[in-house]
């Protein structure tokens, strides 16, 4: 029989690190103002209506502009684009207009900032958010895409990025 015991938050990021996920910028804009960030936790809710999920941690105060401005595009990564989700992640403390600059960017159809040369792009209607412990889950639903180069994704395990 296995004891149960209380997980650490160390432990469970260590343990977190073996999980393997596809690396996104998830981007806003809008009155809120103008916001990206580097996640891997992101996935496909619902086809009919096409939804997506993306969730961000809710104690950095400038995620807050999701929010605000109702819409988010995920943004999906390829391997040579691993410069954005560099400076995306926060680690190197670029600001906004620098990180936005890593890429080409235009708009589909929220007005949030959609990555050319993205694998793909899900452009999204906020339409709810969920907070659970430290992050905002946000759920949007899909009024934009678009689908690039079939290549492989740009990966993120045992905190390092990698290609399948």
């Amino acid at each position: 029989m296995l004891k149960k015991a209380d997980v650490e938050p160390q432990a469970y990021r260590d343990a977190m690190a073996h999980f393997a996920g596809a690396v996104h910028v998830v981007t806003t804009d809008g009155a809120g103002g103008r916001r990206g960030a580097t996640i891997i936790a992101a996935c496909s809710v619902s086809d009919a209506p096409p939804m997506v999920l993306a969730c961000l941690n809710r104690e950095n105060p400038k995620n807050e502009a999701f929010v605000r401005n109702g819409c988010f595009a995920l943004n999906t990564l390829a391997p040579h684009q691993e410069p954005l989700a560099i400076g995306f992640s926060g680690v190197t403390g670029l600001a906004v207009g620098d990180r936005f600059a890593l890429g080409q960017w235009d708009t589909i159809a929220t007005g949030a900032p959609t990555l050319k040369g993205a694998l793909a792009v899900f452009d999204c209607e906020l339409v709810e958010t969920k907070d659970m412990a430290t992050h905002r889950i946000l759920f949007g639903r899909v009024t934009g895409l678009r689908i690039g180069d079939s290549v492989d994704a740009l990966l993120y395990h045992n905190r390092t990025y990698r290609v399948l």
